[in-house]
């Protein structure tokens, strides 16, 4: 089969396929270009595999390029933080990382064709002025009186606009399009404005700054882009984009396209609400396990793979709609369960002492993974203290229950056949231990005698096994649709991060951070970042199989 015809397609892609069928372009040119506002999440993931798919697939060329106009809300954390992001999820952009910084000269000597034009004027309206002159949806706007000032004075103004001559908020530079147009965009929005604010890349050589809408479109120019894909709420914008380019002296000719942007239940993607979450202390930070963004999934042990198999999944189309958690839980498993190694970690211990265990520790072999021998195997100490999961013992239990049942059997796994003797409770009626004997000729096979053990229960040594942190994550609000809710924040879901002191395998001491780990029978997990030799910790990434699907949360 070609490789046209297996590319995933769209909209999108079928206006490329006609562009070079008719000849439009030769090289397909695209960017990615985020604003260092705050970090990327799983709706930038969206944007980032189709331009850099694109790119790839027509074997073109795919910029990184900062939209750093703001420089208040702006910081060189989240410039360094977007480019780690995009180089984690496996792409590479073109030549050297660009910013729209990069280009404010030629901003600003536009924007000086622009006044020499007649198409912009300065505008010393107050804010309030201008909105009520704006105008509204059902009525036209009305023309500012600085809006017939000489083409002369607004060279000079504008001169002063940027000599720093005004304060911040005194005057604006206003395209001269349309008060009357149906497009609110189009009547007469901000190209520049004052602002005293040190910019991360130019420091304090420039003190008015370029908007939005007025930079996209040219640095898209500048820098050859032949489509330029944006999301819905960019749609009206598209008109102000083409104005720019149409009235401007420069060569190129990109053309802008609008798709629709992710919406995914339990969670909100909007950047201010992500910014209140982290700076209300309602999740630890921007890498919070529990967050939508690419830094939280990354920590809680999501892969590149996953987060572009859910993109391809969800496809590129101009309908907005509402994307289930699960399925980009799904994609995830279906790797994981594939690829993770396996490994025993009890989250709520209950010890075992095995009675008749006798000598020396025992060293048992258990393979990595359950169908991939290419994985290998790992040693577990066996010994004669262990523990299981408190809930996997009960003293009493029906023939459904297939754990371990006082005076009955259970199967540990990778180990031996046990059954329960007795216990010992505290002064609460708690269970505190459970004493077993084991079956010394079961390791490996089934009871000599024919006796038949259907349950099978995973273990950790309890002497030396290791202690550890094991942080439960869920996802972090109860309703599908927080974003819709007056107060987001209290939509919250209490029980989305919960933390349990284990005990896991040894082997994992020596687990790399992110790398995915299934706890057998418990779910899949990995090594935080803030693990240590002495303190491990285990973020779960996400549970075996989806607890939400017929939940009433």
């Amino acid at each position: 089969m070609a490789e046209a015809d297996i590319r995933p397609t769209n909209f999108i892609r079928q206006i490329i396929d006609k562009d070079i069928e008719q000849g439009t372009h030769n090289l397909i040119q695209t960017r990615f270009p985020p604003e260092p506002n705050g970090y990327l999440h799983i709706g930038h993931a969206k944007s980032i595999c189709l331009n850099f798919g694109i790119a790839t697939d027509y074997k073109g060329q795919c910029n990184l390029r900062f939209d750093d106009t703001n420089p208040e809300k702006e910081d060189i954390d989240y410039v360094n933080a977007i480019q780690q992001d995009v180089t984690w999820l496996g792409f590479k952009w073109n030549g050297d990382v660009r910013y729209s910084s990069n280009y404010f000269d030629q901003l600003y000597t536009f924007a000086v064709e622009l006044i020499n034009k007649g198409l912009a004027y300065v505008d010393f309206s107050n804010q309030e002025t201008m909105r009520e002159m704006r105008g509204t949806l059902k009525s036209p706007g009305q023309n500012s009186p600085y809006r017939d000032t000489s083409v002369a004075e607004n060279l000079a103004l504008f001169e002063k606009m940027k000599a720093g001559e005004f304060k911040e908020g005194e005057c604006l530079l206003r395209a001269k399009i349309d008060m009357g147009s149906p497009f609110m965009c189009m009547r007469d929005p901000a190209l520049y404005r004052v602002r005293f604010a040190n910019h991360h890349q130019t420091g304090d050589k420039w003190c008015i700054y370029p908007m939005y809408d007025f930079t996209h479109c040219i640095s898209d120019a500048i820098e050859g882009v032949t489509h330029s894909l944006c999301t819905l709420e960019f749609q009206d914008n598209r008109r102000l984009y083409d104005w720019v380019i149409s009235n401007i002296t420069i060569d190129s000719e990109p053309h802008q396209y609008e798709f629709s942007r992710l919406n995914l239940e339990y969670t909100v993607l909007s950047k201010r609400k992500l910014i209140q979450l982290v700076e209300e202390n309602h999740v630890t930070g921007w890498d919070d396990p529990r967050m939508p963004t690419i830094s939280g999934l990354r920590r809680r042990g999501y892969t590149p793979a996953s987060i572009k198999e859910f993109c391809q999944r969800i496809g590129v189309t101009k309908m907005d709609n509402m994307v289930e958690m699960s399925m980009l839980e799904a994609c995830l498993r279906e790797e994981l369960n594939a690829d993770a190694n396996r490994a025993m970690a009890v989250l709520e211990p209950l010890k075992i002492v095995l009675e008749n265990f006798d000598g020396a520790d025992e060293v048992l072999s258990a393979p990595n993974h359950p169908t991939d021998e290419t994985k290998g195997s790992r040693s577990i100490p066996f010994t004669k203290e262990i523990y299981i999961e408190k809930e996997d013992f009960k003293e009493q239990a029906n023939k459904k229950f297939k754990r371990l049942v006082l005076g009955k059997e259970v199967r540990l796994r990778n180990a031996y056949v046990i059954k329960a003797e007795r216990v010992e409770k505290d002064s609460n009626g708690e269970i505190t231990t459970i004493f077993c004997s084991y079956d010394k000729e079961t390791l490996g096979k089934d009871p000599s005698d024919g006796r038949k053990v259907k349950g099978v229960i995973h273990w950790v040594s309890a002497t030396q096994g290791k202690p550890a942190e094991i942080r439960l994550y869920d996802r972090l609000f109860n309703v599908p649709n927080p974003a819709a809710e007056e107060d987001f924040t209290a939509c919250i879901n209490a029980d989305s991060f919960v933390i349990k002191k284990g005990m896991v395998e040894p082997s994992l001491a020596a687990a790399e951070v992110n790398c995915p780990i299934q706890f057998e029978r418990t779910g899949y997990f990995c090594k935080d970042k803030d693990s240590s030799n002495d303190n491990l910790v285990f973020n779960r990434t996400v549970g075996l199989r989806d607890t939400w699907a017929n939940s009433a949360k």
